[in-house]
């Protein structure tokens, strides 16, 4: 795995919003798990499937932790999450997600518009969640489709 540079940032260090931090694009500040984070969109984009339809994999549960899930999916043999964490990544929760397509929405990162984008978060055994990117639709796909990924990374902010 290849991590990030940094490990965490001082807010008074952050860009504004839609410039280079830790090898990517600075997207939004949000809070998880008690701490306040910067999310920064990847440029690196592929494609693979989610999983088995029908295995729950567990762990991969969280609606806005996207590295946990990602961790938990690689534990499970999950290709596309393996990459990710490869990366020095991950990929993005549905909170997260819907955070990309705020910054998208501001013209602040381009997105494949004309595929589904796979988020970390599993809705059951047989379905996870993904995004499209064009109109910001978020839905449910069988895990055994193939989607594209576009990681993220994310440090605390000190």
């Amino acid at each position: 795995m290849t991590p990030s540079v940094l490990q965490s940032i001082a807010a008074a260090d952050l860009p504004e919003r839609g410039q280079p931090l830790a090898g990517g694009i600075f997207i939004a500040r949000y809070w998880l798990n008690n701490q306040e984070r910067a999310l920064i969109q990847l440029d690196d984009e592929f494609s693979g499937v989610y999983g088995k339809y029908g295995i729950k994999i567990h762990g991969a549960d969280s609606y806005s932790d996207g590295e946990a899930n990602t961790r938990a999916m690689a534990e499970a043999g999950c290709e596309i999450a393996i990459k990710a964490l490869e990366l020095g990544a991950f990929i993005p929760s549905c909170l997260e997600g819907q955070l990309v397509m705020a910054a998208k929405s501001e013209g602040l990162v381009t997105l494949s518009e004309d595929r589904w984008h796979w988020l970390s978060s599993q809705r059951s055994a047989y379905h996870a969640y993904v995004m499209d990117f064009e109109g910001g639709w978020l839905n449910d796909l069988h895990k055994d489709s193939e989607c594209l990924v576009r990681p993220v990374r994310s440090l605390p902010i000190q």
